[in-house]
């Protein structure tokens, strides 16, 4: 979830920046001024890198907001106090500080944890997972969020998406100038080709670079559960992710709108494959299995 919501953010900042540049016309005056590939390169890495910076300073806000999470700012049920002090007991045994723990409105199980840094971070659950799952499949489930916090993945996630963001605008740029040059026989500056061309070839390029992206988290997933049995325990990691292997064969427990959201469906493959957030959850019991 952490992952989608980041991507979309990203992808919305890049474009709503590239386009107002372009109503700016500062990509007329790079064109303008003769400026060399390096000096575009350069021009692409600044605005990548921050509109990268940027979604990772949103992600906890719109995290909270897309999920209509609520943070527990003081417990009024035994399950939410349980639930503050598992969190604030894993945290500590992470080294990191206490995130804020939130739990949303959601039948299906589920949990992320995101934030700009390992020491301002958010931990939240969903209701149906509180309803469903044991305290040890719990406490399983949030070692393997703060290890995403402890591990800084999202920082890494930053970095990498940075890098993405620089390729997209360096080649989406470059696709727009050779098509309007070439086909649209824009002589002197750029003409409306270009902006048209250079804009729909960063939100293809963007959502295929994704896929470096849907790599990353498969692997981290992997250094997560590992997190989480080191914190909670090797059966209770694997018992959790057993128990949404059970839940992912229920039919229709989430509509297809949502499912993308979901940690808990089932296994893809071909092309889709590389979209997925997760790897299966035979693959990840296993993994702890061998451990």
């Amino acid at each position: 979830m952490r992952i989608l919501l980041f991507l979309a953010t990203n992808l919305a900042v890049i474009l709503v920046a590239s386009i107002t540049l372009q109503l700016l016309g500062v990509d007329t005056y790079l064109n303008q001024q003769g400026i060399a590939y390096g000096n575009l390169l350069i021009f692409a890495a600044v605005f990548g890198f921050a509109g990268s910076f940027i979604s990772l300073l949103l992600s906890k806000r719109m995290a909270m907001w897309s999920t209509r999470a609520k943070i527990i700012e003081s417990p009024r049920t035994p399950a939410e106090r349980w639930l503050v002090d598992t969190v604030g007991e894993l945290a500590q045994q992470a080294g990191i500080k206490m995130p804020d723990v939130a739990i949303f409105p959601a039948s299906q199980s589920n949990a992320f944890a995101t934030g700009w840094n390992k020491n301002d971070a958010l931990v939240a659950v969903s209701e149906g997972l509180l309803g469903r799952f044991s305290k040890d499949e719990i406490r399983a489930v949030l070692g393997h969020e703060i290890g995403h916090v402890a591990n800084g993945d999202m920082v890494t996630l930053t970095l990498i998406q940075g890098v993405v963001n620089t390729f997209v605008i360096f080649a989406s740029r470059i696709i727009g100038s050779v098509v309007d040059r070439t086909v649209f026989k824009s002589e002197n500056g750029h003409g409306p080709g270009f902006f048209i061309v250079s804009i729909v070839a960063q939100i293809v390029l963007g959502i295929l670079a994704s896929t470096i992206v849907f790599w990353f988290s498969r692997r981290r997933e992997f250094r997560a559960d590992i997190a989480g049995a080191q914190l909670a325990g090797q059966a209770a990691m694997i018992g959790a992710l057993e128990r949404l292997k059970r839940e992912s064969q229920i039919p229709d427990q989430m509509p297809d709108s949502l499912e993308a959201f979901g940690i808990n469906r089932g296994t893809r493959h071909g092309l889709s494959a590389l979209f997925m957030t997760h790897p299966p959850l035979e693959d990840r019991i296993a993994a702890l299995q061998r451990m």
